[in-house]
C-alpha cells in the first residue's frame, strides 16, 4: 500500500508559514512531512530509528542540501540536538511500510519471524516472550493493549513460546483480541511510550517562544501520554515559583481529526488525531 502521510493538512494548516522555519520531524518514516516542510521554505531536521528509510533520507539530502538532517536515531535524541526549533512535529507509532514488510513481523496478517524491532537491533518480540514471566506479559497486555483477558492469554503465549506471526495469531482465541496483543508486544518491544515521555520531556527547552509542537496518535494509549502532557504545559500552576496569575508556558492548539476526504483516501487514518501547542514564555 502506498505511503499516505496522516493529517498532513491539517498539520501544516497548525504550523502556517514555514518559510525560514527550523522544522523538528520526529519521525521521518516515508518523507511526506518532510517533504512537505522542506517544499514550503523550511529547513528540517529529520529522525528516523528504522535503518530501512535511510536510502530515502539520503535522496532527501541530495535533492535539498544543507536544508535537511537525516539523525538515525530514536526522537527521544532531541535533546541532543544544537539549538531551538521553531516547530517539533511528532507522527507517533507505527508506519505503514514497517506493517507492509512481512518479514519485519510487525502484522498477523503475514507469516513471518515474531520480531517486531523497529530498528532492527535488540531483542525481538519472541526474545520478550522467552525473557518475561506470564505475569509480566499478562501486564504487557493490559496496559499497552487493553486486552481484557490478559492473563489466560499472556499464559497460552508463554507456554508455547510462539516463534512466527501466525503461531502467536493462532493462540489468541478471541480474534478482536488479536490486533491489541501484537500492538502491546510491539510497544513493549520497541519501548514506544518511554520514547514518547523522554522526547516530550525535552520539548519546552528545545522549542522557542511561539514555537509550536504538534503530535498525531494512532491510538487511545498513545494520545493519552500526550493530552496529559499538553494538559500539564497549559496549566499554570505546574512551578510554585510563578505567581498564580502568571500565564501557561504553552497554550493549546485546535486539534483536528480526519475529514471524509482523507479516510476515503486512506483508511488507515481513522483513528489518527492531531493534538499541538504553542510556547508562549
Amino acid at each position: 500500500m502506498k505511503h499516505i502521510p496522516v493529517l498532513l493538512n491539517a498539520v501544516i494548516g497548525a504550523i502556517g508559514d514555514m518559510r525560514g522555519m527550523r522544522i523538528a520531524d520526529c519521525t521521518f518514516g516515508a518523507g511526506g512531512y518532510s517533504r512537505a516542510f522542506l517544499d514550503a521554505g523550511a529547513t528540517v531536521v529529520a529522525f528516523d530509528r528504522d535503518p530501512n528509510v535511510v536510502d530515502d533520507a539520503n535522496k532527501f539530502k541530495n535533492k535539498y542540501g544543507n536544508a535537511f538532517t537525516f539523525i538515525p536515531a530514536t526522537f527521544s535524541h532531541l535533546n541532543e540536538t544544537d539549538g531551538q526549533f521553531d516547530v517539533i512535529v511528532f507522527d507517533l507509532g507505527i508506519s505503514s511500510m514497517q506493517i507492509d514488510i512481512a518479514e519485519r513481523g510487525f502484522s498477523f496478517r503475514s507469516d513471518a519471524p515474531l520480531d517486531m524491532r523497529m530498528s532492527g537491533t535488540g531483542k525481538t518480540a519472541a526474545d520478550l516472550i522467552h525473557e518475561k514471566t506470564a505475569d509480566e506479559l499478562a501486564r504487557i497486555l493490559r496496559d499497552y493493549g487493553d486486552v481484557k483477558k490478559a492473563g489466560v492469554i499472556a499464559r497460552a503465549i508463554k507456554e508455547a513460546q510462539p516463534q512466527t506471526t501466525f503461531e502467536l495469531r493462532d493462540l489468541i482465541f478471541n480474534p478482536h483480541d488479536v490486533a491489541p496483543v501484537f500492538q502491546a508486544l510491539r510497544i513493549a518491544v520497541n519501548d514506544e511510550f518511554g520514547e514518547i515521555e523522554r522526547a516530550l520531556a525535552s520539548v519546552p527547552e528545545k522549542l522557542v517562544v511561539g514555537g509550536k509542537c504538534i503530535c498525531v496518535t494512532f491510538h487511545s494509549l498513545e494520545d493519552r501520554i500526550v493530552k496529559n502532557t499538553f494538559r500539564k504545559w497549559t496549566t499554570p500552576l505546574g512551578d510554585p515559583r510563578l505567581p498564580a496569575n502568571h500565564p501557561a508556558p504553552f497554550n493549546l492548539i485546535r486539534a483536528a481529526t480526519p475529514d471524509a476526504t482523507e479516510l476515503e483516501n486512506n483508511p488507515r487514518a481513522r483513528s489518527a488525531h492531531m493534538r499541538g501547542v504553542i510556547k508562549t514564555c
